[in-house]
C-alpha cells in the first residue's frame, strides 16, 4: 500500500466549516477514485484555521478491468446515439461506425483504444454493446486527474474568488501539498482559459507568526512532526484537549472551575493552531450583572470561557486562548482582552439598565408588529394563543390556571427588549429577570425562564407545574400551527424544529409522569389560531393533515368532543408524537416496536399510559407463554391472510357454537370466551399486566388446536367456522396491541 498525504493550505477558514470540509474531502476523494478501482484505507483527516488535510493508504496502481454497458438499439434515433456517446465520451469514429451499422454480427462495429462496440442480436432486435477495457494505471496518475476537479467543485457553504481566476474556495488558496509514498503527485488547477498558477508540490507552512516560511515534506510522519516543530498542532481533537486541560488547570489553581461549553471549545480549537490558555480578570463593577448575561457576552463576542466558584457563583475571572506563546507570558494579551471585555460588558449593562426602566408587560404591544410566520400571524397573536392554551392545560398538570395564563402572557415579552435584540440566545432568561424585577410571582418568572426547555437531549425539563404548563403550551402551539399550515418536517429537512418540539413534549410528559390527553390539547391549540387572529386562519388551515387521516381510514372516537376534521387533525399530530417517541426509545436502546404495537391498537394519546401498556407487553412476551402466544398469533394471522385473499373476503371474529366439533376447538373457544371479559376489564382499569396475564391460559388450548385441528376442512361450514375462531384469537390479542407490528 502507498501512503497518501493531501493538504490544501489557505487563508483562515471559518471554524464552523473546518470539520465538515475535512469530512467532505475524504468522502469526495473516495468517490472520484472508486470508478478506477481504488479504495482509500485507514483514512484520517486533519483540519485547522489554515488547512484541511487527508492521510490514507491506497494501492500503488489500479487493477486492470473490463466492463460491459448496454447501448441503444440498432437504428435508434440520432439523439439516443448522441446521448450514449456523451455518457461514455466515445470518439467520433465510434459514433460514425454505430450510425453505419446495418445488422447484428459477431465482428466488432468499432475497436480501438481499449474500446469495443458490437451489435448484438436480442429477442427485441439488435442493440449495441460497449466493452471497456481499463489497463492498470499508477495511482499517482489517477490522483493527478481526479484531484483538480474535486477541488474546483468542493461544496463549501460559502466561498470566494480572488485575483483574476474563476477558481473558488472558502478563502484564497496558497499551497497544495500532495504526496504518494513521498513523491509529489503532479497536477495544476489550471482549466480552460483560467490560467490559475497553483500547482501541487511538497511544501507546506508552519505557524504564520512563530515559524513563518515554507518547508519540504517527505512523509506523513515528517509532515506532522514538522508542523509541531513549527508551532502547529495539526489535529483538532488534540487542540481541544490541550485547551480543555489547560484552562481547567489554570482555573483549579485559583480554586475555580470552568463552565462547560463543548461548542465553544470546538470553535476555539478551530481558531488557533498553537493554543495557549490564559486567565483574565473581570472588573468587580460588572459582577452584579446576571451570570447568563456575562457568559453570553463573553462567549458570543469574544469566545471567552466563563469561570465559576464550586458553589455555582460566577467568578470574576475568564479564560481565553491565545494563538502564540508570548515572550511576556501573555501579560499584554490579557490586558488587551480585559479592556475589550470591559467595553462589551458596558454595552450589556446599558441594555440591562434600559430594559429595567419599564415593566416586562410594557413590551407586549411591540409584538403585534413582529411576524411569527407568514401563515401563522404575529408574535402578538401567539401570545394570545399561549395565554388561552395555558389556561386550558393548567388543570391537567396541577397548575394554577391564572398563574399559568399570566406566565404565558409574559413568556414572549422579552423578545421586544433591547437585550434580547442584541443577544437572542438570552430569550426567556432575560424575561425571568425582568419579571422578578417587576414583582411578578416567582412561579411566573421561573416559567418564563424555563418555557423553552428542554433545549437539547442534555437539558433538564421544567418540573414546577406552572413552568410545565407554559412549556407544553409553547411547543403544542408550535406543532399545531405548522402542521395546520402544512409546513411539516420532511425527510430532508425540519426548518421549524418541529421534531425537537415533539421530543420536548415527550420528555416533559415522561419525566414528570403526566397523564395528559394530548389529542384534546392539540385540538385546543388548533382552535387558538382562529380565535387569536380571526380571518388569518383560512378554511384550508389544517385540512391537509386531517384529510390524510380520514383517507387512511381513521374514524373519530364516539366520545370525541371535537368536530371530525379537527379530531382527525389532532390525531395526525399525536401520531407524529408517537413516532418521535419510538425514535427516542430506539435511541435509548429500548423496544420501540412495542410502542408501535401499543399505539396501533389503542391510538392512545396518553403517552405514559401508552408506555405502561408497552412495558406490560414487553414483560409478557419475555415469558414462555407470551412467546408461544406470539408465535400462535402469527400463525393464525398468516392462515387468515392467505385464506382471506383466496376467498376475497374478511372473516369476522365470530363462531357458530353448533359447528364446533373437535374437542380442541371447543376448548379454544371456551378459553377465548373466558379470557376476553377479563382482558377488557383489566384494560378498563389500566392494569395492563393483568390484561396480558388473562391471555396466558390460552397457550395450552392454542397449541392443542394447531396440533390436532385441520383449519381448511373439506366441509365449507367447518372451515369458515374455524377461520372465524382464528379471527377471534387474533382479535383478542389485538385488543392488547397491534401484535403484527412486533419485530423479531
Amino acid at each position: 500500500m502507498a501512503e497518501l498525504l493531501l493538504e490544501i493550505l489557505s487563508e483562515e477558514i471559518p471554524a464552523r466549516m473546518q470539520a465538515r470540509a475535512a469530512e467532505d474531502l475524504a468522502r469526495l476523494l473516495g468517490e472520484v477514485l472508486k470508478p478506477a478501482g481504488l479504495l482509500l484505507q485507514g483514512v484520517r483527516t486533519l483540519h485547522g484555521p489554515r488547512r484541511i488535510a487527508l492521510v490514507a493508504d491506497l494501492p500503488a496502481a489500479t487493477p486492470a478491468s473490463e466492463r460491459e454497458e448496454k447501448g441503444p438499439r440498432l437504428g435508434a434515433p440520432e439523439k439516443a446515439l448522441e446521448g450514449f456517446a456523451r455518457k461514455f465520451a466515445l470518439p467520433e469514429a465510434a459514433i460514425a461506425a454505430m450510425r453505419a451499422a446495418t445488422g447484428a454480427s459477431d465482428a466488432p462495429v468499432y475497436e480501438g483504444g481499449g474500446l469495443t462496440i458490437i451489435a448484438r442480436a436480442e429477442k427485441s432486435g439488435a442493440s449495441f454493446l460497449l466493452r471497456l477495457q481499463n489497463p492498470a494505471r499508477s495511482s499517482a496518475e489517477v490522483l493527478a486527474e481526479a484531484i483538480p476537479g474535486l477541488i474546483r467543485r468542493f461544496p463549501w457553504p460559502k466561498s470566494m474568488r480572488w485575483g483574476t481566476s474563476d477558481l473558488i474556495w472558502v478563502r484564497p488558496m496558497q499551497r497544495i501539498l500532495c504526496l504518494l509514498d513521498g513523491a509529489v503527485v503532479p497536477f495544476a488547477l489550471a482549466e480552460g482559459d483560467d490560467a490559475h498558477g497553483l500547482r501541487s508540490g511538497d511544501l507546506t507552512e508552519g505557524h504564520r507568526i512563530q515559524s513563518p516560511g515554507a518547508f519540504a515534506v517527505t512523509s506523513v510522519a515528517a509532515y506532522e512532526s514538522g508542523l509541531r516543530e513549527r508551532s502547529v498542532i495539526p489535529d483538532a481533537a488534540e487542540r481541544e484537549r490541550m485547551i480543555e486541560s489547560g484552562i481547567a488547570a489554570l482555573a483549579a489553581a485559583e480554586g475555580l472551575e470552568v463552565v462547560p461549553d463543548r461548542g465553544l471549545l470546538a470553535e476555539v480549537a478551530g481558531l488557533v493552531e498553537w493554543p495557549v490558555p490564559l486567565l483574565g480578570r473581570i472588573d468587580d463593577a460588572f459582577m452584579d450583572l446576571p451570570p447568563e448575561l456575562m457568559r453570553t457576552t463573553m462567549r458570543v463576542n469574544q469566545r471567552y470561557f466563563a469561570l465559576r466558584h464550586p458553589d455555582g457563583r460566577a467568578a470574576a475571572r475568564f479564560a481565553l486562548v491565545a494563538n502564540i506563546a508570548a515572550k511576556d507570558g501573555g501579560t499584554a494579551i490579557i490586558g488587551g482582552n480585559e479592556r475589550v471585555l470591559r467595553a462589551r460588558l458596558s454595552d450589556a449593562r446599558f441594555f440591562w439598565d434600559l430594559d429595567r426602566k419599564q415593566k416586562l408587560e410594557s413590551f407586549l404591544p411591540k409584538l403585534d408588529s413582529v411576524v411569527f410566520h407568514a401563515k401563522l400571524g404575529t408574535q402578538g397573536d401567539r401570545v394570545r394563543r399561549l395565554e388561552r392554551l395555558a389556561r386550558h392545560i393548567a388543570p391537567m398538570v396541577g397548575a394554577d390556571p391564572d398563574l399559568a395564563a399570566r406566565a404565558a402572557r409574559l413568556a414572549k415579552a422579552d423578545l421586544a427588549s433591547g437585550m434580547v435584540g442584541e443577544f437572542p440566545e438570552l430569550q426567556g432568561v432575560m424575561g425571568r429577570y425582568y419579571a422578578l424585577h417587576a414583582g411578578e410571582d416567582s412561579r411566573v418568572a421561573e416559567a418564563i425562564g424555563a418555557h423553552y426547555r428542554p433545549l437539547g437531549p442534555g437539558d433538564a425539563v421544567p418540573s414546577e407545574p406552572v413552568a410545565v404548563t407554559v412549556a407544553l403550551a409553547d411547543k403544542l402551539d408550535q406543532l399545531a400551527g405548522f402542521f395546520a399550515a402544512d409546513e411539516r418536517p420532511t425527510g430532508s429537512g425540519d426548518p421549524y424544529a418541529l421534531r425537537r418540539a415533539a421530543l420536548g413534549i415527550i420528555r416533559i410528559v415522561r419525566e414528570n409522569g403526566l397523564r395528559l390527553p394530548l389529542a384534546d390539547a392539540v385540538a385546543e391549540a388548533f382552535f387558538g389560531y382562529p380565535m387569536a387572529q380571526g380571518t388569518t386562519a383560512t378554511p384550508e388551515f389544517g385540512m391537509a393533515v386531517a384529510t390524510e387521516r380520514m383517507n387512511a381510514g381513521w374514524k373519530p372516537p364516539a366520545d370525541s368532543m371535537h368536530p371530525p376534521m379537527v379530531a382527525a387533525f389532532a390525531q395526525g399530530v399525536v401520531e407524529f408524537l408517537a413516532e418521535r417517541l419510538r425514535v427516542q426509545m430506539r435511541a435509548e436502546g429500548l423496544r420501540h416496536d412495542l410502542v408501535a404495537a401499543a399505539f396501533g391498537t389503542s391510538g392512545d394519546d396518553d403517552l405514559n399510559r401508552l408506555l405502561a401498556r408497552a412495558d406490560a407487553l414487553r414483560d409478557f412476551l419475555a415469558t414462555e407463554a407470551g412467546a408461544d402466544l406470539l408465535a400462535a398469533y402469527r400463525r393464525a394471522s398468516n392462515i387468515l391472510r392467505i385464506e382471506e385473499k383466496k376467498d376475497g373476503r374478511s372473516y369476522a371474529p365470530a363462531i357458530r357454537p353448533e359447528l364446533l366439533r373437535a374437542p380442541e376447538e371447543k376448548a379454544l373457544a371456551a378459553a377465548l370466551e373466558a379470557a376476553r371479559p377479563a382482558v377488557q376489564s383489566a384494560l378498563g382499569r389500566e392494569d395492563f399486566a393483568a390484561a396480558m396475564g388473562a391471555l396466558a391460559p390460552l397457550r395450552a388450548p392454542v397449541d392443542a388446536f394447531f396440533d390436532r385441528v385441520t383449519v381448511n376442512d373439506p366441509d365449507r361450514e367447518l372451515r369458515e367456522n374455524r377461520l372465524g375462531l382464528l379471527a377471534l384469537l387474533r382479535g383478542a390479542m389485538d385488543e392488547l396491541a397491534d401484535i403484527a407490528r412486533i419485530e423479531g
